[in-house]
This record gives structure tokens, C-alpha cells and sequence, in this order.
């Protein structure tokens, strides 16, 4: 019986890039045992997965969710080709590739949102391609927080070796940071990252606070801004430390692991410090959804696609933490902030 796993749905990402390989090799590991898997795309992108790797895998496949038997196995493909079986051409973006993605994607959400999915994990996707495909925003977190009718603050948390970051501003010309450098808007990723590191069994997280500006003294953000949310997160019980000036931050807070997470004002100041110490290692978690969702910090790498080059450790990381988020979700119900 297998009623006390989790129902993970995993997406081939993008049909053109490393996506159908990863979830081939990503099945091949025994981490993917301990959930009920549910791989959503069309089976001909999936073969093709096995076909570059080498590995074949006994799936049942399914065209409706409700065909699925977790108690006859734990390991189904849900085949959305209806027959098209569209042949893709490696390392190129396309509206094909989008569309399919897009659907894939659509689907997962709905099923999570009817309580048959517990996380989702994705192979990367294309930008360009969801782009060709009709997908009108700027990153897929504002996509699916659409599609679930989430309202409330999302933010996206990257990881390597359960080091956490979340930011207050994201995908905006750094021009425009400094105007979103309130107390309000700092106190959001601060609540929500801890909130979603507890649900990943992190009791308590010790949490660093960037600065914005050079040594946390050239400007008045920190003064003005920064520093009354640190001090107001430490009268609600968060146990914050900051601000840290960004040159340092990454030594201080990882490499001497004196923090389990940190908040940083912009995308560059947390991305290039986090890709710089683990970039083959990264995850990215899309936090504040009603549903856990995770995937590799890295792209589609149309260059080496095909190639059977792909590193398996991003993406099994990624399940890891889904799988880890659904378990704790069952019992805590605590993943989206009121």
C-alpha cells in the first residue's frame, strides 16, 4: 500500500534542452521510490529522455489521472500527446516546445489544485520558448501563482546544500531597487523563507539580512529601512542577523555557516554569490504557493543537449526538497502564509 507517500508530478522541461534526460536519470535514482511519481509530457519527449541516457524504465502511461493505480506502482507517465508526437529539434527554442511545456505545466497545477498532486518538480524550462508558447509573464512563479489564485507575497528561494536565499526585489532594472526597499516589503521574504525552511524540518532558521548599499553605510536604505526590519523581526520571534554587506555576505553567512538562510535586496547581490560557491548543486524552490514546487537553479543547456552530459545532482536535489515539503505538508498544513 502506498497511501502514505506523496504524489509528486515531475515535468520533462523543455522538449529542445536537457529536461528529458534529467528526469530519465532522475528516475534511475532510488530517491524517486519513496514518492508516488506521475511524469506529465508526451511520451515520445520522454523516450527520447531514455534514448539519450540509455536507461529504460518500466512506466505505466495513462492519458487521465484517474486511471492511475498507486497501488499497483508507484511510477505512471500521464502522455498529453494525444497523438501528435511532435518531433523537436535539439537546442532550439520554439512555440512548440512552449506550448508543451505550458500544458504540462497547466495540467500539473490543476491537479495539484484538486489535491491529487503534493509537489511538483520540473525539468528547466526555456524562457524563450514559454514565450513563443503564450506565456505573458516574466518568470514562471507569477504563471503559477496565477493559475492557483495565490494573491499573497511569492518569492523565489534558490538553495545549495540547504543554504537558502530569498530576496525583496527580483527580475526589475537595478535602477528601480531602491525604491522597493521598505520595511514592509523586507519583512515578506523574511516571514515566508522561514516559514518554508521549518516546513523543511529547519527549526528555528538562523536568518542573515543583506544590505543594499557598499559596506551597509553608503546610502540611507539600511538606516532608514533595513535595519527597523531586522529590529522588528527580532520582537516577532525571527532570528535574524544583519545587514551584512553583500561583498562579505556569502563568506560569512555559508561558507562559515553561521546562518542557515539569507535576504538580500536584489537578484545579482544573492545570485552571483549562491552560483559562484554551488552552481552545479543549485535548486530552486518557488516559495509562498499553495503547493510545493521546485526545480534546478540552472537552465535548459541547449549547448549540451542530447549530449548525455547532464549532471543528475541539481535536479535530484530539487525532488529531495519537494519530497521533504510535501511529507512535512501532510502533517504541518503550513506552507502558504496567511
Amino acid at each position: 500500500m502506498t497511501e502514505n507517500k506523496s504524489n509528486i508530478a515531475l515535468l520533462l522541461g523543455d522538449p529542445a534542452g536537457i529536461g528529458p534526460e534529467l528526469i530519465s536519470k532522475l528516475l534511475n535514482d532510488e530517491m524517486t521510490k519513496k514518492a508516488n511519481v506521475v511524469i506529465i509530457g508526451e511520451k515520445q519527449v520522454f523516450e527520447n529522455g531514455n534514448t539519450i541516457t540509455g536507461i529504460s524504465h518500466n512506466i505505466d502511461v495513462v492519458e487521465n489521472f484517474d486511471d492511475i493505480n498507486f497501488d499497483k506502482t508507484n511510477r505512471y507517465l500521464l502522455d498529453i500527446s494525444k497523438g501528435k508526437n511532435h518531433k523537436y529539434k535539439l537546442a532550439e527554442p520554439s512555440k512548440e516546445a512552449g506550448e508543451s511545456v505550458l500544458e504540462a505545466l497547466d495540467l500539473a497545477l490543476a491537479l495539484a489544485k484538486e489535491k491529487k498532486i503534493d509537489a511538483i518538480n520540473f525539468a528547466p524550462m526555456n524562457k524563450t520558448s514559454l514565450k513563443l508558447g503564450g506565456n505573458k509573464h516574466s518568470d514562471e512563479l507569477q504563471l503559477m501563482a496565477e493559475k492557483l489564485e495565490v494573491n499573497s507575497f511569492c518569492c523565489e528561494f534558490n538553495v545549495i546544500d540547504n543554504f537558502w536565499t530569498a530576496r525583496v526585489t527580483s527580475h526589475i532594472p537595478i535602477k528601480e531597487v531602491a525604491q522597493h526597499i521598505t520595511k514592509e516589503n523586507i519583512m515578506k521574504p523574511i516571514k515566508l523563507i522561514n516559514q518554508v525552511m521549518e516546513l523543511n524540518g529547519v527549526k528555528n532558521p538562523r536568518i542573515a539580512i543583506q544590505a543594499l548599499n557598499p559596506h551597509a553605510e553608503f546610502g540611507t536604505e539600511e538606516k532608514d529601512e533595513i535595519i527597523p526590519a531586522i529590529k522588528e523581526a527580532k520582537k516577532l520571534g525571527y532570528n535574524v542577523d544583519g545587514p551584512l554587506p553583500c561583498d562579505t555576505s556569502f563568506v560569512v553567512a555559508y561558507k562559515n555557516k553561521n546562518h542557515d538562510c539569507m535576504v538580500g535586496m536584489y537578484h545579482d547581490a544573492l545570485q552571483s554569490g549562491l552560483k559562484a560557491f554551488g552552481f552545479d548543486r543549485g535548486v530552486t524552490v518557488q516559495g509562498g504557493l499553495t503547493v510545493p514546487v521546485t526545480t534546478t537553479a540552472h537552465g535548459s543547456a541547449f549547448a549540451i543537449a542530447g549530449k548525455n552530459e547532464a549532471n543528475i545532482a541539481p535536479i535530484l536535489n530539487s525532488f529531495k526538497i519537494a519530497l521533504s515539503m510535501s511529507q512535512n505538508k501532510k502533517t504541518k498544513l503550513i506552507l502558504h502564509p496567511q
